[in-house]
């Protein structure tokens, strides 16, 4: 049962905070009749007596016998008061008044309410039916019961009139109905919605802080770990190469230091975010300078003609995939020579690739949380590029990516 159609739909569920009754709230109880319920069931029954009333003092009535106007009298009060079981047994009591309107001209008007009830809360094909039912009871009592100051046509075409005005009024407060409810629903939905999709752009935003994080201080702490590991390996290097090791220890935690400052000065202002500087693929010489100068051996090939030309989207995830390249090479293949090689152009793409040769002898195991190269990937697809990733056949390790380029 949808809940549009649901026999409860009282007209104080169309203002309550909560809404009409869900398709799952089966365990919540039937609601109570408010102030605003009992004043429209009220105006119904005094419209149905009002009805009867008028019915009563016209020819259909009067002239008969006391006992047929006391009778048609009691009839008509139980009709009316019948209605205050009409949200109970809406068609039955629809059924039954129409029936009997075709014998009691003062029942009428509380079989028109009937009628009303059964437009709003059911659905059109028993309304259509209970409908004829009337106009064919209607014309069964203009000829049983007729009314001596109006023609027969007259009484029948006031008859149809009335069902198809009881019908219409219904139909359109359960339209109106219908439509609060699916504006509710609908509000509900998009509040829904709008939850679940913040829900996503926090957890997406968490991603993006910890790929930036990583990807800014995994080449910083590399930095450290190796030249911390060489000085516990060699307690006794000569005094020059340990100042040149401390100092590039110092130089990689204050940059480590400085890069942690500015993330969470961009979780603490997010609208800073466009004012923070971003490595382009123009910082690619700064980089390699930089790993150069922590004792590595590195070569930069570069075969674009003006990198500055280098889309800065497209230049940012080029350098984060060089970067991590290098800090792989420095923690898994200390010792090697690493090979940097960019190239392409607008239209063609740009294409980054680094590899290194196989380390001599046996590497000490480095600890890494092994996200580098996944989150490599995701920012090669958000780009709409290729990211592949593997060991080499001479036993080295290569990344390569190509990236969109538009013309």
């Amino acid at each position: 049962m949808t809940r549009t159609e649901h026999p409860w739909l009282l007209p104080s569920e169309m203002v309550d905070p909560r809404g009409p009754e869900l398709p799952g709230d089966r365990g919540r109880p039937r609601p109570r009749r408010t102030v605003r319920d009992w004043v429209t069931d009220t105006l119904m029954f005094l419209l149905a007596a009002g009805f009867g009333m008028i019915a009563t003092g016209t020819g259909q009535v009067a002239g008969n016998a006391d006992g047929v106007v006391f009778l048609d009298v009691m009839l008509g009060a139980l009709a009316c008061c019948a209605l205050w079981t009409r949200r109970r047994w809406p068609v039955g009591l629809a059924v039954v008044l129409a029936l009997g309107m075709a014998v009691e001209p003062v029942a009428s008007g509380a079989a028109m309410v009937s009628l009303f009830s059964v437009a709003v809360h059911r659905p059109f094909r028993p309304v259509a039916a209970i409908g004829l039912l009337s106009i064919a009871t209607g014309t069964v009592q203009t000829v049983v019961r007729p009314d001596p100051t109006t023609s027969f046509a007259t009484s029948l075409i006031a008859t149809v009139l009335l069902v198809l005005l009881a019908v219409g009024w219904g139909l359109l407060v359960r339209a109106r109905r219908q439509l609060v409810v699916a504006l509710r629903e609908r509000a509900v939905r998009a509040e829904a919605e709008a939850d679940l999709r913040a829900e996503q752009a926090q957890r997406l935003a968490r991603e993006s802080i910890a790929r930036e994080m990583h990807d800014v201080l995994a080449h910083r702490l590399s930095l450290l770990s190796v030249h911390a590991g060489a000085l516990e390996f060699r307690p006794d290097a000569p005094a020059p190469e340990v100042a040149r090791a401390a100092g590039v220890i110092r130089d990689s935690a204050h940059e480590a230091l400085q890069d942690l400052r500015m993330i969470i000065g961009v979780l603490r202002a997010p609208g800073d975010d466009g004012n923070r500087p971003q490595p382009t693929l123009v910082t690619l010489d700064e980089l390699v300078a930089e790993s150069r100068a922590a004792g590595m051996k590195v070569t930069l090939d570069s075969g674009v003609a003006d990198v500055a030309a280098v889309p800065a989207a497209t230049g940012r995830t080029a350098y984060r995939i060089a970067q991590e390249g290098l800090t792989n090479a420095r923690k898994h293949a200390p010792g090697t020579e690493a090979t940097v090689l960019v190239s392409g152009g607008p239209g063609d793409g740009l294409t980054v690739e680094v590899h290194n040769a196989a380390p001599s002898g046996e590497v000490p195991r480095v600890p890494g949380s092994g996200q580098g190269l996944i989150g490599l990937t995701e920012r090669a697809a958000l780009a709409g590029g290729r990211f592949d990733h593997g060991p080499t056949g001479d036993g080295g390790f290569a990344l390569r990516a190509w990236l969109p380029w538009a013309a």
